[in-house]
Parts: structure tokens; sequence; C-alpha cells
């Protein structure tokens, strides 16, 4: 029998999926970013968990108060991914016994303004004492049927696109965890960039709206994770060919002799949209929304990474708990 160590994240949600008896005429199949449920008259009931845990997911520096609105801004997103927008949320907190009354405030402040940030409001959970801070959030909202975007559309000649730059997140977190230096300014960049997370709600709203999304996916787990889980779903490859590395992670990679590339598709923490687009629907897909090409899909179930005349595989990894650890190399 393998540890959960040797199996990983992915593997242990597989098995946990295999012993579930599937629901009749799921809206979503499993595997996607929420869950939802059909109510009729074209709108599905969208849900989606996620927690956050002291140990693996807060990094020196983040307060209890980001801590928080993180646990709140990370489900938002994976909603937003979908086009739908959260409208309530609920809380299951696990506290260890050795914290203070002004960390309960901490944590209540932080849950509110993640959630009032996007319009959303907390109604309310559960407490519990545990060895180490849990934050679990239950997201809620109601979203069109026929709006819906799934990470399982993509089709051969779509454009591959996302909503923003990537690396400052990977970046930050050497700096936090590693001790690595940066120039003041570049310094709170990469840090504010792991310690504020934004959801690209307004993004993900907008794309829905124009019906010009065939697949979309949230990238807390890194871009390259993302490419192979929408490529898993479509049944489709890709073909990179203009990396969307953000300046700041390149400047910062100089620095300290580290690989820009990696840190652009294995980092994650970066909770933008990777999507696919029709291309007779580019200009109405970008019309509201500044999305950066980055690709586009192919037939072939490889995923590919095209720098000049270089051609390299993108290989499967990025975040995930029991495997990945930060070292300086």
């Amino acid at each position: 029998m393998k540890s959960v160590q040797e199996l990983g994240e992915r593997k242990i949600i597989d098995i946990l999926l295999k012993h579930l008896e599937p629901m009749p005429n799921m809206a979503i199949p499993f595997g996607d970013d929420v869950s939802a449920i059909d109510i009729g008259k074209g709108k599905l009931a969208v849900i989606k968990t996620d927690m956050l845990v002291g140990k693996t997911d807060i990094p020196p520096n983040m307060s209890l108060w980001q801590a928080a609105r993180k646990a709140a801004v990370m489900n938002i997103s994976d909603l937003a991914a979908k086009g739908v927008k959260a409208t309530a949320l609920l809380m299951a907190i696990g506290i260890p016994r050795d914290f203070h009354q002004k960390d309960i405030e901490q944590i209540a402040e932080g849950l509110n303004a993640g959630a009032r940030e996007y319009d959303a409001y907390v109604l309310g959970g559960d407490t519990s004492e545990a060895s180490d801070l849990i934050i679990s959030c239950v997201a809620f909202g109601i979203g069109e049927k026929n709006r819906l975007m799934l990470r399982s559309g993509a089709e051969t000649g779509d454009i591959v696109a996302v909503t923003g730059f990537f690396g400052k997140p990977s970046a930050g977190l050497r700096v936090l965890l590693l001790g690595l230096s940066a120039p003041p300014k570049l310094h709170k960049t990469l840090v504010d960039s792991v310690l504020m997370p934004k959801a690209r709600l307004k993004e993900g709203l907008s794309l829905a709206r124009t019906g010009a999304v065939s697949a979309s996916i949230d990238s807390s787990d890194g871009l390259a994770w993302s490419l192979h889980e929408i490529s898993k779903a479509s049944h489709v490859g890709f073909l990179i060919d203009n990396l969307p590395t953000a300046e700041e992670s390149r400047q910062f990679a100089r620095m300290h002799n580290l690989n820009s590339v990696e840190l652009c598709l294995y980092g994650g923490e970066e909770y933008e949209l990777v999507v696919t687009v029709k291309p007779a629907m580019w200009e109405k897909a970008t019309k509201n929304v500044p999305l950066i090409r980055i690709g586009r899909v192919i037939k072939e179930r490889n995923l590919v990474l095209k720098m000049g005349k270089k051609k390299l595989p993108i290989e499967t990894r990025g975040w995930e708990h029991f495997k990945t650890s930060l070292t300086k190399s």
C-alpha cells in the first residue's frame, strides 16, 4: 500500500471519487472546479468547497486576517472560472487552543472582507477545536445552465488565453519561505501577490455572457496543471507559443539565477482564469476582458511549449499537497 505522500493529492482525489456513487443526471461531472444541482428553469445551484490549513497554506508574514480573506477568495475564484457569482459563503473553522480573542476577531474580519469584496455574504458555519488552524469554506451561487464554462469544451483550433501574467506568487513564496531578497518595490509586489490574491470575478462573468469561451479553469494550482486539466477533460492538446511570464518574475529570476519558465508554468497561486476561446468570437471575448493569447488547441493529446525553434513538453506538475515542497533548488 502506498502512503499518502507517494499518492499525492490528485491520486487521493481519484481514489475517493471511485468510491462515490454519482448523483443521477449530475449537472457538472466529477473533476471540474465546482459542483452543481439542477434547480430547474435553466438554473443551477453551483457549490464549491475548499479549505485553508495553517501548516501548509499560510506562509510567514501572512496575517490571520489575510489568511481568512484568502479562504473566501479562493472559493469565489473557482465559481468565477465557471462564470458564476458567489452570493453566500459558509465557514467551518478549526481553532487551536492557544488562540486568543484578537485572533478570532482577525479571522472574522478577514472572512467578511473577502466575501464583501466580491459582493457575497458569510451566512454562518461551524467552529471546533483543532491542532492547527483550519478554515473550510463552502461557496454558493446561482448559474445559468447554458452559460456555464466547464473544463470539457475545448476544441481543435480554439485560442488559449489567460486573464493575467504568471510567476509573481511563485517568486513571492521564495521571498517568504526561503528568504530570497528583492529590492523594496519588487519585494512588495511579489509578496502582495501571495498575501492578497484576487479573484477574476468580473472577467469570468463577462466571458460567460459572451458565449465565446469553450473551456475555463481557475489557475491556482499552476498554469501547467490547469492546461493539463483542460486537456484531460476536453481530450485535446495545446501548443503554447507565448508564455505569459510576469516581468517582475523575470527580474527576480535573473537576480537569483532561477528559471523564469519554471516560475511561470509550475508555481501556482495566481488565481487567473485559463480559457479556450472560439476563434470567430475572439473579438467579442476581448471587448471587455483584456485576455492574453498564449497558444492554441491542437488535436494531439500533447502539451508543448514552443520557444523560438525549441519545442519542450509541458510537464504534468504544479502545486500538489503531500508531494510539493519549496526548496532553493
